[in-house]
């Protein structure tokens, strides 16, 4: 049995709590590996190696810091296929999706490469009589990351690409369901010439997050996962005096108007709702045609294209469509609220819950649901399932269609399909949700946009790279000098001596 590590100063750290978790292989449903589960003294000594390496790092000019990046990001093309199998081996994403996952991640490195540029302050000559003013953007020294299962690779870099290109040391504290691609990354990072102590990885628990948010060193608490979480995090942090930045649950709607393309709005919605076993926070799970007629047509669109889809390991091809949900807990959940819907009156009119693949019979696979006439009062409607559910809410006009989007707790993405620019410029500028798409199902912003959405979707006032990454991991000083004069009458210039 292969027992993971803690990475902390630069050297690969044997757990000492006493406390493992177990991580799956989900396409056959068998513990492959052990990882710790640290104890505060764990995370205190990542902290202090921390502590101690971030002063010379913030010293560095921001341009040799990104000629680390700059590293990190070919060393990162150099390995894709190693990271993506250690990926797919823990998550059970497909390689492809995989190779995704670690493919935005990469693009936020190669824009934070922009540091220089990104770090410059502003400056202002003469703002009084022989006063100057200019500010400067400083790191905070110490910053962590609880990122989750579904994005190992992606969500991690989103967080410590920019915490370290800004001359801040990271912690990062991973999901403990697939913890190997990240400690890959820290090695990449040192190979690519980070100093030692700049990123720490550190395996755990609630006790590891405890740890992090009650640490006087660390600054900031970065958080991505449930909103339950979210909110605990969010409140304990700010209670603390961190900046923290969560993101939780989502929701995402996709209203189809009477005139979109339903052939492209029946692909983007599989794709979508689908892609990834729906373990996405950005998945489409509630599609709303908007008319009857457009419902059925939808449907009739819809059923043919779900039931083809191919469902087995990543190690099957690259035309899998999806491969398992993540844990055995999590399959049950899934499950669960589908026999709720049933329970609720909702039409289930494709069943995969009798879905299983031979030879992977103990694997965590889930076949795909699809629900027609959904209501809001559903616990499928209200809840995020993350899984591979896609519920149609039959509106009957384009208002009642944007309420739902708008009315519901969760605000992080959504969609609308139409060739009607009118309906799609309304749509875009009224919804109240963070991320939105006009005939893109998935829109999730390039890394030079920033990413966040709104209501019970996130928490605090700074989104995820971008412009943002580099406010969150930085604070502005403001500086105000006056020169006294050092002309005498007569005009003779005399200067003061510098040391």
């Amino acid at each position: 049995m292969k027992e993971l590590t803690h990475y902390i100063n630069g050297e690969h750290v044997k757990g000492t709590s006493g406390r493992f978790a177990d991580v799956y292989n989900p396409a056959t449903g068998e513990v492959q590996a052990k990882v710790p589960l640290a104890s505060k003294a764990e995370m205190d000594a990542a902290v202090a190696a921390a502590a101690a390496a971030q002063p010379a790092w913030g010293a560095v000019n921001p341009q040799r810091r990104a000629r680390v990046l700059m590293k990190f990001v070919d060393l990162l093309q150099r390995d894709m296929d190693k990271l993506a199998e250690a990926l797919s081996s823990e998550h059970g994403k497909t390689f492809p999706d995989a190779k995704g996952d670690i493919q935005r991640g990469l693009e936020v490195a190669e824009y934070c490469i922009a540091a220089p540029q990104m770090l410059k302050g502003e400056y202002t000559d003469g703002a009084g009589p022989g006063i100057d003013i200019y500010s400067m953007r400083q790191p905070l020294g110490v910053t962590a990351g609880i990122t989750p299962f579904n994005f190992p690779a992606m969500i991690p870099m989103w967080m410590f690409a920019p915490a370290i290109a800004c001359g801040n040391a990271f912690i990062l504290k991973p999901s403990e369901r697939d913890p190997s691609v990240p400690l890959m990354l820290a090695e990449l990072l040192e190979e690519a010439g980070l100093p030692k102590g700049i990123i720490q990885v550190v395996n755990g628990d609630k006790e590891a997050v405890d740890a992090i948010l009650y640490d006087d060193v660390i600054q900031s608490v970065g958080f991505v996962g449930s909103t339950p979480i979210a909110e605990y995090i969010y409140g304990t942090g700010c209670a603390q005096g961190k900046r923290v930045q969560c993101f939780g649950g989502a929701k995402n709607h996709m209203i189809i108007m009477p005139d979109a393309d339903m052939d492209q709005a029946a692909d983007a919605l599989v794709g979508a709702g689908y892609g990834a076993a729906g373990e996405r926070c950005m998945a489409i799970s509630v599609a709303v045609p908007v008319g009857e007629e457009t419902a059925d047509k939808l449907r009739d669109k819809l059923i043919p294209r779900i039931e083809k889809l191919k469902i087995a390991p990543y190690t099957a091809g690259d035309d899998v469509d999806y491969g398992p949900v993540v844990t055995a807990a999590a399959k049950e959940n899934i499950l669960r609220l589908v026999q709720s819907g049933v329970d609720q009156g909702a039409d289930l009119v494709v069943d995969g819950r009798d879905f299983s693949l031979q030879g992977y019979e103990e694997g965590f696979f889930v076949g795909p649901h699809l629900f027609d006439n959904v209501t809001k009062d559903m616990d499928i409607y209200k809840t995020e399932i993350f899984g591979p559910v896609l519920s149609m809410v039959r509106a009957k006009s384009y208002e009642e269609a944007l309420g739902l989007a708008m009315d519901h707790e969760y605000g992080n993405g959504t969609a609308i399909f139409t060739r009607d620019g009118d309906a799609a410029r309304d749509f875009a500028s009224r919804v109240n949700i963070g991320m939105v798409g006009v005939n893109v199902p998935i829109p999730v912003p390039l890394a030079y946009h920033t990413f966040g959405g709104w209501k019970k979707s996130a928490f605090g006032d700074l989104n995820q790279h971008g412009p943002d990454a580099f406010k969150f991991y930085t604070r502005t000083k403001t500086v105000t000098s006056r020169w006294p004069s050092g002309i005498k009458e007569g005009g003779e210039f005399h200067f003061k001596q510098m040391d």
